[in-house]
């Protein structure tokens, strides 16, 4: 069984990254990333929305949208399946298009490699239904 896990004080950085996280991945994503931590699994919830999420995603130097593209490429490269998942649906909420997300794996092929190229083009492939019907909902009740 879960045991609840009592959080800190929270600092400024990790506020701005719930909200940013929120506004990227959607606040449902980030509620139960948090609900999902247990004792092992918190501390890594923490680092990456205050640090990530609230010191570097908060910098002023690269739109969200740019963020999200960068992001996603660098998963490619490093073949993070996982990490794919979770920032095709921020790339999605920040107006990333189909064609960009497709054009981005093709142009991975040449500086990545066929097999994280290829490799991408189908995680994108299996998410993108579901998340696009989630981003619809979600537009819906707005």
């Amino acid at each position: 069984m879960k045991k609840p896990v009592k959080s800190p004080a929270r600092s400024k950085a990790f506020k701005a990254g719930i909200a940013t996280r929120g506004k990227v991945l959607g606040t449902e994503y980030v509620k139960r990333a948090f609900k999902n931590a247990d004792e092992f699994t918190l501390p890594f919830q923490e680092i990456a929305t205050e640090f990530a999420w609230g010191s570097v995603w908060n910098r002023k130097g690269l739109s969200l949208r740019d963020r999200s593209l960068v992001t996603l490429a660098q998963c490619i490269a490093l073949n993070r399946p996982n990490e794919i998942r979770i920032h095709l649906r921020g790339a999605l909420r920040n107006g990333i298009s189909k064609t960009e997300l497709s054009e981005m794996c093709l142009h991975s092929f040449l500086y990545c490699g066929g097999p994280a190229s290829l490799d991408a083009f189908h995680v994108m492939k299996e998410a993108l239904p579901g998340l696009e019907a989630e981003l619809k909902a979600e537009r819906k009740k707005r």
